[in-house]
């Protein structure tokens, strides 16, 4: 049996966690954590304010879907006390990957921009393309809750269409009504338009054209419930892993 510990167990996306970990065979909730809700329980968990409440429980392996602030410190701690890590915390620079790296050698990180097993696709199959294409532009839309834009799931779409194609055509807009109307430059010179919106979950829309036609790949989250056979398949296998690994696409 897997020992799992949630951090951000209070939040919506903590708490389907929970849920997902308790109906998970192979897998036990036995911590919860959340500097903002603790105090509260969760499947008859105190939900604890400190870490440590993790290491007391003998957590193999601790979910975090916090903020990218609180896992700065949050990761490296468990790097420390020998704990796998599976983040769904986005936000994060290329140095704090460049530190999470350094910081797991006892242990296995893993951290997706996406645990839906169709936004997984739906990167691969725009990678895919991109080669295929002149242009392209993402657009993600996301809850009015969410503290980071672009996504996550979109930088990381980006990047992976940018270095499958250097040849995109160049933006003719000479000039922008109001100012970000193009929405931002990604890599690749990708533009990238970020959308927040009361009643959203998460969905992206990626847009390709050529000569002619257009192809529109896109991915619908309805239900924080969609992430949730990736997580518990990350809870499985990250102890298989070395170190730090991006996406989950390994894992499938």
């Amino acid at each position: 049996m897997i020992r799992v510990g949630v951090v951000g167990a209070a939040g919506k996306m903590g708490s389907t966690v929970c849920d997902a970990i308790v109906a998970a065979d192979g897998l036990e909730l036995a911590a919860a954590v959340d500097l903002v809700g603790s105090g509260g329980s969760v499947h008859g968990l105190t939900i604890a304010s400190d870490l440590k409440a993790l290491a007391d429980a003998k957590c193999d392996v601790v979910v975090d879907f916090t903020v990218a602030a609180a896992a700065r410190t949050t990761l490296p701690w468990l790097a420390l006390h020998g704990m796998h890590a599976v983040v769904g915390t986005t936000g994060f620079s290329d140095d704090d990957f460049e530190t999470f790296s350094k910081a797991f050698t006892g242990s296995n990180c893993l951290i997706a921009a996406n645990f839906a097993i169709g936004a997984v696709l739906m990167m691969k199959f725009a990678e895919q393309a991109a080669p295929y294409f002149e242009t392209a532009e993402i657009i993600e839309f996301h809850h009015n809750a969410k503290a980071d834009a672009p996504s996550g799931t979109a930088m990381v779409t980006a990047q992976r269409m940018a270095a499958a194609s250097d040849e995109w055509a160049a933006d003719p807009t000479k000039h922008e009504v109001i100012p970000g109307a193009r929405g931002g430059v990604g890599p690749g010179g990708i533009h990238v338009h970020g959308v927040r919106m009361v009643g959203m979950t998460a969905s992206q829309e990626v847009i390709l054209g050529t000569a002619g036609q257009t192809l529109v790949i896109r991915h619908d989250s309805n239900d924080r419930v969609s992430f949730m056979p990736g997580v518990v398949l990350a809870c499985r296998k990250v102890s298989d892993l070395k170190g730090l690994t991006m996406g989950i696409d390994s894992l499938l």
